[in-house]
């Protein structure tokens, strides 16, 4: 491992808390330039309101390296019999998981400071899961495959964080709002359920490689994603319960 291998993970972890401290402070500038209301939030949901926007540039970010690497890219594919899939690792991905980490991190240390403001002990849960899997992954090299699908759930985030704006707008009963809770209804299906389906089966199919990898890798992946799908079900739940009750709504004041 030569010295540029070495400076890749402290660096891009930094760099993701770096990103996190500026993003934070770009979002309470340009919403107090440009966003009406935002002067009269309370100091609480002012901190909510900016953290959320570092959660909706990193879902962003994740999303497109994630479907580039997964999909677009050839350094996954089955084809290619140089090295086995479960083995695979690039220097993108690497510094992705480097930068999500110092996301996550500075994160958990925001909800920890505010909580329960910010996230309850589920937010603690999905937090620790994921920086746990994504540096195992990191420090091994292995199964990087399956941790960047997982990231892509995080393209969810952004229809998330917008309800959240457009609820504290007093915009429930507006058409983007439904549109929106239509969007990530979708979204949540594709991204969290249909999406952790196509994982075990990918899982299942190449078992034979997935087994191949150290123990405690082994058994994780065998462990965390479970975990994380129950806790989508969940959530999923909640938002076909929330998109049901607004669309109940919408109906009855036509």
């Amino acid at each position: 491992m030569g010295l540029i291998e070495h400076l890749l993970l402290p660096a891009s972890v930094l760099c993701g808390i770096i990103m996190c401290k500026i993003i934070y402070e770009v979002t309470g500038l340009f919403s107090s330039l440009y966003i009406k209301g935002y002067a009269k939030l309370s100091n609480a949901q002012k901190v909510e309101w900016n953290n959320r926007g570092i959660s909706t540039f990193h879902a962003i970010i994740v999303a497109v390296v994630s479907f580039h690497l997964v999909v677009l890219s050839d350094l996954f594919r089955d084809e290619s019999q140089d090295e086995m899939m479960i083995n695979k690792t690039s220097t993108l991905s690497d510094g992705l998981f480097g930068i999500s980490l110092g996301y996550f991190l500075s994160d958990l240390g925001m909800i920890l400071w505010h909580f329960p403001a910010l996230g309850g002990k589920e937010y603690l849960l999905h937090h620790g899961l994921s920086m746990y899997s994504i540096f195992l992954s990191l420090i091994s090299g292995q199964g990087q495959f399956y941790i960047l699908m997982v990231l892509f759930t995080e393209s969810t985030t952004p229809f998330v964080n917008l309800r959240w704006y457009l609820d504290l707008a007093g915009k429930k009963n507006s058409k983007l709002y439904i549109l929106n809770g239509i969007a990530l209804f979708l979204g949540w299906l594709v991204a969290r359920i249909l999406l952790f389906i196509y994982f075990y089966m990918h899982m299942y199919t190449h078992f034979d490689q997935v087994r191949t990898m150290f123990p405690l890798g082994f058994y994780s992946l065998l462990v965390v994603p479970p975990m994380l799908a129950l806790m989508n079900v969940f959530w999923f739940w909640k938002i076909c319960k929330g998109l049901r009750k607004t669309l109940m709504k919408a109906r009855h004041t036509k």
